[in-house]
């Protein structure tokens, strides 16, 4: 008598548990990274008690020695509007400034009249506490 069983075991393991954990985790860590972009210029940024962030498109920072960058690329203080004026007509209007603490207030006034009278959305970039 040859008795077999109707209900066969599949020896075959199937991946598509395993490729839908690696995808959730994937949205998971895309989700929850930090979408900073770091100045690579050395400034002392101020602290603050709540610090947010900022997606920049356009980033300026003025040094100690009151040298000014525009993403990275250095010019002078007369050359920073027409500098400015080409990358906010095409970035989202987003300025996030980049000012080392040492720098006198009437620096960072100045800087964001320019960003302001160009119709951007000024922020300053701190550090927090």
């Amino acid at each position: 008598m040859d008795l077999k069983t109707r209900n066969k075991v599949d020896v075959a393991f199937s991946m598509a548990s395993m490729t839908d954990l690696i995808f959730l985790l994937l949205i998971f860590f895309m989700l929850t990274a930090s979408f900073v972009t770091p100045s690579g210029l050395p400034v002392n940024l101020p602290t603050s008690k709540v610090s947010t962030i900022e997606v920049q498109k356009v980033s300026i920072t003025v040094t100690k020695d009151l040298q000014y960058y525009v993403n990275d690329k250095h010019v002078t203080k007369n050359a920073l509007e027409a500098e400015l004026k080409p990358l906010l007509s095409s970035a989202s209007g987003v300025v996030v400034l980049h000012i080392d603490e040492s720098v006198p207030t009437r620096e960072l006034v100045y800087v964001a009249g320019i960003a302001t009278s160009l119709e951007a959305r000024v922020t300053i970039a701190t550090k927090p506490k």
